[in-house]
């Protein structure tokens, strides 16, 4: 009865319309007191649900860099593993040209040895 300044206390009952009034200013202190307890409660369960999605956002969050991180390392295998193909093909190439070279020249000689069993063949008859 502390909020109720109208009223006075006294050693006599109240009267009807003391109480009526005191019973009012309770209702409203009381109506007050459950709005203040339901907002509490809805924050603290906004409050709870938003620690959980800040906690589900950390966890993403660590997941997408431990992902980037694999994904730069298959990355740089991936490259490496090309560079060494590119290196190889190379490699072959210029074996394959060394070989074409060679059997260019066999080719030529066999064809001179050719001409001269011919030569020789006509210089016989």
């Amino acid at each position: 009865m502390a909020q109720n300044d109208e009223v006075q206390p006294t050693d006599q009952p109240p009267t009807t319309e003391e109480a009526l009034k005191q019973w009012r200013i309770a209702e409203r202190t009381v109506a007050v007191a459950r709005r203040g307890r339901l907002a509490a409660e809805g924050a603290a369960v906004a409050a709870a649900e938003a620690a959980e999605a800040a906690a589900a956002t950390a966890e993403a969050a660590k997941s997408a860099l431990a992902a980037m991180a694999l994904a730069e390392t298959s990355a740089a295998k991936t490259a490496a593993a090309a560079k060494a193909a590119a290196l190889s093909t190379r490699a072959d190439s210029a074996d394959q040209d060394a070989e074409t070279a060679m059997a260019e020249v066999d080719e030529a000689d066999a064809h001179q040895r050719y001409r001269d069993a011919t030569s020789r063949a006509r210089d016989e008859e």
